[in-house]
């Protein structure tokens, strides 16, 4: 199956769009490109076995007018976070961009330089420190600053700073209170299933080009080499907190639980700049991203910006995050925080009074339109987060999955349910009949729903699998949102080829090694099949030799439940080990050396036993 070219409906919503956004306005181009210095060229990073992490010569397509398969205004943001390279944001802080989704900036100190969000991967990172230093020249870093929980925040830190200089205590961690818990916690319980969703939202197996993947959105792609993570040695944990690193005195603002439960802004007073961490963006933010994760809190969210706008505005020349590019002087600053403030405000309060008039989410999501000054601003389209999925989260934050229809409360599973409508539609092939009429008429939403049913009766019909995968292929030629359009790529994609699994790396070592005892039983716990384990009923101590603590283990009714207690040789078995070392065994690794268990031995193969591998190749497209 061959990709198909847009239709001619999505190039007539394309000139639509050509005659109705406000594309006069370049400020943005402008501010991408202020304080540029040097670009990486050629922009491929590579790791140690010379496997490629990073290629952003790969959107050297991005240029000129949009092409028929890409919305208009996603190709303009596209052509804006592809740009790569060493900013001046104002003498002494430095950003490099276009090295991976997220931006890694710098701020010279009297003697060195303080790294602000190292990037997703080691090799990126490294790479990014290298051309700042090939240009401001070979400064030590000082301190790294994590300004919230997210991996492409902090997971190439080893590429900027090692472990031994950390413990020696030349280099200083500063991360928001709860950063660790949340960081570990994000990647491990779900991180499976958020990983290989992840590949959809990102677009990691798709082509780079004018029919294929175009970008993020928040940024060009993730990066894919080695994630690690060195544990914070200084936690903010109060607004108006300020410390001074290397001379440079930083005020912190708390700002959890928006777009990432821990996360801060701050403030360096001597080059009066604003560090936004990723709280304003140049495009809306998830309220719930595509990939997984809990839902935010808009009101929060736009409670904090408000906050950082009384707090700095008026002493900001410059506004800089962790992702796109500045925003300079001191109104356009207020201006812009502003704008972000009342965007997240107003998806809220509008869908509370929506809610309240009794609609649902799915319909509140059709309802809510803009007001015409935000829409006119660039900063809030939905580039990465929408309006239709941000007010779909808003409703499930305060009221659930539920709509209260209680037709809605018990239907069929989605096999089940798809061959009830099949089959009262009349059959397959009527299906596909009905679907391509829809197709034909440029409604491919509607076509996408029953080519969903169609192919979760019987996934090998090759007329509902071809035309499922044209439909999703024109859904992404129309969407504004570069998420969006990955999704609707991805899953044309494994129609006509195959599962693609996960092409990223599910879980890193380094972070599965920061896991707390608890937390690592946590992931005994949600590994347990319950069926399998119905009839187990065991005890087992476990005791961290390195930790000196022991937890009881039970194993009853399917359910692991631990507590910390001393052991006192009522268990029917004790496993000694160290916390390295049962990591190693939740890696796969059960033979090396560490392991002692006393008692009944067949304890500990019981459990075991009932332990279940996860899955980063599950089916989303296909049952």
């Amino acid at each position: 199956m061959e990709q198909q070219s847009p239709s001619a409906n999505i190039e007539a919503a394309h000139a639509a769009h050509l005659s109705s956004l406000p594309f006069a306005d370049t400020d943005d181009f402008a501010d991408a490109d202020r304080g540029f210095i040097a670009k990486l060229e050629p922009g491929v990073i590579t790791a140690a076995d010379g496997q490629v992490v990073w290629d952003n010569d790969a959107y050297g397509f991005l240029e000129g007018d949009a092409p028929p398969s890409v919305h208009p205004s996603l190709w303009r943001q596209s052509q804006l976070v592809a740009r790569q390279g060493l900013y001046e944001v104002v003498e002494g802080i430095y950003q490099v961009r276009g090295f991976d989704l997220s931006n890694v900036t710098f701020v010279e100190g009297d003697t060195g330089v303080i790294v602000i969000d190292p990037l997703i991967s080691t090799e990126t990172a490294a790479a990014a420190v290298e051309f700042y230093r090939a240009h401001r020249g070979a400064k030590d870093v000082v301190a790294v600053i994590y300004t919230h929980s997210h991996v492409d925040h902090f997971g190439g830190v080893f590429g900027v700073a090692s472990q031994a200089d950390v413990d020696a205590g030349k280099i200083a961690v500063l991360a928001p209170e709860g950063f660790l818990e949340h960081a570990v916690a994000e990647n491990v319980y779900a991180g499976t299933a958020m990983a290989r969703r992840a590949g959809y939202m990102y677009g990691a197996a798709l082509a780079k080009g004018p029919q294929g993947q175009v970008g993020a959105g928040l940024g060009a792609t993730t990066s894919g080499g080695e994630v690690g993570l060195i544990v914070p040695t200084v936690d903010i944990k109060t607004t108006g907190e300020v410390h001074t690193i290397d001379g440079v005195d930083i005020e912190f603002q708390m700002a959890p639980g928006t777009e990432a439960p821990a996360e801060m802004h701050f403030y360096f007073p001597r080059y009066r700049a604003l560090c936004m961490a990723e709280n304003a963006t140049h495009t809306m933010h998830n309220l719930l991203t595509l990939r997984g994760a809990l839902v935010r809190d808009p009101h929060v969210w736009s409670g904090y910006l408000t906050e950082a706008i009384e707090t700095f505005g008026a002493r900001s020349d410059v506004a800089f995050a962790s992702h796109h590019w500045p925003t300079w002087g001191r109104e356009r600053v207020v201006d812009y925080l502003a704008t972000q403030r009342d965007l997240y405000a107003y998806l809220h309060d509008q869908t509370l009074r929506c809610i309240n008039k009794g609609f649902t989410g799915a319909e509140i999501a059709e309802m809510i339109e803009l007001p015409p000054a935000l829409e006119a601003a660039w900063s809030t389209h939905g580039y990465y987060g929408s309006v239709s999925h941000n007010v779909k989260a808003i409703y499930q934050r305060y009221m659930g999955w539920f709509d209260g229809n209680p037709a809605r409360l018990w239907p069929h599973e989605p096999t089940a349910l798809a061959k009830r409508y099949v089959a009262a539609i009349g059959g397959l092939d009527r299906v596909v009949e009905v679907a391509q009429q829809a197709f034909d008429e440029g409604d491919y939403r509607w076509a996408a729903t029953l080519l969903d049913h169609a192919i979760f009766t019987d996934e090998a019909h090759s007329g509902a699998r071809t035309l499922y995968a044209n439909t999703l292929e024109q859904l992404a030629y129309g969407a504004e949102n570069a998420t969006w359009r990955n999704f609707f790529l991805s899953g044309a994609t494994e129609l006509r080829e195959g599962n693609f699994g996960t092409p990223g790396k599910a879980s890193s070592p380094a972070l599965i090694a920061q896991l707390t005892p608890e937390q690592i039983l946590d992931s005994l716990s949600i590994s347990i099949n319950g069926p399998k384990a119905w009839n187990l009923d065991l005890t087992l101590d476990m005791t961290f030799t390195d930790l000196d603590v022991n937890f009881r283990i039970t194993v009853r009714n399917g359910v692991l439940i631990y507590v910390a207690k001393p052991a006192d040789g009522t268990a029917a078995a004790t496993l000694t080990t160290t916390k390295g070392r049962l990591v190693g065994v939740l890696l796969g690794d059960l033979t090396s050396p560490g392991l002692e268990l006393t008692g009944d031995q067949h304890v500990l193969q019981s459990l075991i036993g009932v332990l279940e591998a996860r899955d980063p190749k599950f089916n989303i497209v296909t049952p």
